[in-house]
């Protein structure tokens, strides 16, 4: 099993840190993964505001590999970054990490995810990307013209 470093989650940004109850459970005793998923959405959603100025909309969620299960107490933390923006678009990654409580507060990876997003205007019309200018909880960026 791989045991998570901190470089792992290096140029990263944290969106969510919660722990997951019984209610959110299926009857092998693990989290639905539907939970997992909606986090990922929110979290990603975080990220883009911290791009752009406006209101944004999933269009698409791509790549989702469920690597571990997540149990009940386990402390979930959903770290996020800036992959692509396009004209009316921001693509973000989501890597999720689980805290097992149970287990010495191991850390390792349960799920990662693509998504993407689209800023839309008062009438939830695709609308171009304004800037948010915000200096004390700037967006974590890892274009894929920087990554080559």
């Amino acid at each position: 099993m791989y045991r998570l470093k901190r470089s792992d989650i290096e140029g990263w940004n944290l969106s969510i840190r919660t722990t997951l109850l019984p209610k959110d459970t299926n009857y092998h005793g693990t989290i639905f993964g539907g939970v997992i998923l909606s986090l990922i959405d929110i979290a990603g959603a975080i990220e883009a505001r911290r791009y752009c100025d406006q209101r944004v909309v999933t269009v698409s969620m791509n790549e989702v590999v469920f690597k571990e299960p997540v149990f009940v107490g386990d402390l979930i933390s959903f770290y996020t970054r800036i992959i692509k923006i396009g004209r009316t678009s921001i693509t973000v990654d989501v890597f999720v990490i689980a805290t097992r409580e149970a287990q010495s507060r191991k850390r390792l990876p349960v799920t990662e995810a693509t998504v993407t997003y689209v800023a839309i205007d008062e009438n939830r019309d695709p609308s171009p990307i304004v800037v948010r200018q915000n200096e004390d909880d700037p967006p974590a960026l890892a274009l894929e013209s920087e990554k080559n």
